[in-house]
């Protein structure tokens, strides 16, 4: 497995009130490059997102599609398992409330499945109810490819790796199946308020 660091040019400690802060983190002003193996550049007229798995009827986006979808402007603090945190990131995506207003399901669980062989597993109440969306800006510029672009799912309440790069679609389940960092002993839910950074914390 190659890991992939760029962008980090040390600790810039940002002064940020405790509260704000989850334990064990640092806050920092950089936005580390931080992935398992090689990007994947997916151009946009063959991108697509997809809603599968436990439902009654799948749906698929193109990106033409996915865009003219309303979107909404997001700021957040993010959270790495590897330690920094970055407040005040400012996104532009379109909600997963929005993706899954005409979907029919009883899942419980969402798989989010990536361009690249990539995964993560999160509770569906995890990505709805204003929690999660499909990330496709970054500081008002498209979002660069090292970062997760075309779009990246962007759940901030959680560690970041739980936001997959590269999303191409969520499956729906009724049961719970570990992502890519989980089946290496990463954390099942991932918690940085609870440093749930690996699994028996």
């Amino acid at each position: 497995m190659t890991f992939i660091s760029r962008g980090f040019r040390g600790r810039r400690h940002v002064e940020v009130p405790a509260s704000r802060l989850p334990p064990g983190q640092y806050a920092t002003t950089d936005f580390p490059v931080l992935s398992a193996g090689p990007t994947p550049i997916i151009p946009l007229e063959e991108w697509r997102f997809s809603i599968g798995g436990a439902v009654k009827e799948p749906k698929t986006w193109t990106w033409d599609e996915f865009r003219r979808l309303p979107t909404e402007d997001i700021t957040v603090d993010i959270h790495c398992v590897t330690k920094w945190s970055k407040f005040d990131s400012k996104w532009t995506g379109v909600s997963v409330d929005t993706l899954l207003a005409d979907v029919e399901t009883d899942g419980k669980f969402v798989l989010a499945h990536s361009y690249g062989d990539y995964s993560s597993n999160l509770p569906i109440e995890d990505v709805t109810r204003g929690k999660a969306w499909i990330a496709f800006a970054f500081d008002g510029q498209p979002l660069e490819a090292e970062h997760g672009g075309p779009a990246r799912l962007l759940v901030p309440h959680l560690y970041f790796w739980k936001s997959a790069k590269w999303i191409s679609g969520l499956e729906l389940r009724d049961t719970d199946k570990p992502g890519f960092w989980e089946r290496y002993g990463y954390h099942n839910y991932g918690d940085p308020w609870r440093e749930q950074r690996y699994a028996g914390d």
